[in-house]
């Protein structure tokens, strides 16, 4: 995937709900978890810089392990990377799914307050593992955690395409600027849904990468797995 060849973990599904699930994490940390943008890792760079001046070892700590915890995601990814192939029965991209659910699934267990740092590390390592593993869709990089790089690469795309008239830069942008909204929806759809629902709302994350799972499983594996599943149920 690296390499910009075209697999099922690039599919432009996936990077979307990718990219909706950003947006949610995103508003939800910021206003369920001490206003704090957990996706990625500057913001809390920031405040951490910001508590060590007001000498808050305790709040500057917090920050710190969200930081750690980050590099710990990008590292972890790295490592399940270069130990599974995809020729085996789960790939990397796979385990990395089923590792982003694991961890988020206890969060809206969590009590808000105190604990809101351990929620944010969750999310930093989460997001890194996230942002580390599914890097393109369509051969084109992008990132579903944050939109910073997602916006220079599609203005840079859009200003191509006006300058020579080239309909494959319009594409690019449009396919960053599709992006950009997705993360948008899930940000505002999160808000709504929060509000309405209560913070168990919290548990369609954890649904959205199970869909994330199954449309970059090849479809081989798929029918293997029912084909397995009817013989047990005859059983």
């Amino acid at each position: 995937m690296k390499g910009g060849i075209q697999s099922d973990p690039e599919r432009l599904t996936a990077a979307c709900v990718l990219s909706v699930i950003g947006g949610f994490l995103d508003i939800y940390t910021y206003l369920y978890r001490g206003k704090v943008f957990a996706n990625a890792v500057t913001g809390n760079m920031v405040l951490f810089g910001f508590h060590l001046a007001e000498r808050n070892w305790t709040g500057s700590a917090r920050y710190l392990l969200a930081i750690l915890s980050y590099a710990l995601g990008v590292f972890l990814a790295e490592v399940i990377h270069g130990r599974l192939s995809n020729g085996r029965k789960i790939s990397w991209n796979q385990t990395v799914i089923l590792l982003e659910m694991l961890c988020l699934l206890p969060v809206c267990f969590i009590p808000y307050g105190e604990l809101d740092f351990i929620v944010n590390c969750l999310i930093s390592f989460v997001c890194a593992l996230q942002v580390q593993t599914f890097r393109k869709v369509h051969g084109l990089p992008f990132a579903s955690t944050m939109c910073t790089g997602n916006l220079r690469s599609g203005t840079e795309a859009l200003f191509h395409s006006w300058k020579h008239r080239g309909t494959g830069d319009l594409a690019k942008a449009m396919h960053y600027y599709g992006i950009i909204l997705c993360f948008i929806f899930g940000a505002a759809a999160g808000a709504v849904l929060l509000h309405w629902a209560g913070h168990l709302i919290f548990l369609l994350i954890p649904l959205g990468l199970l869909t994330v799972f199954l449309l970059i499983t090849p479809r081989r594996q798929l029918v293997g797995w029912r084909r397995r599943l009817r013989a047990l149920r005859g059983k």
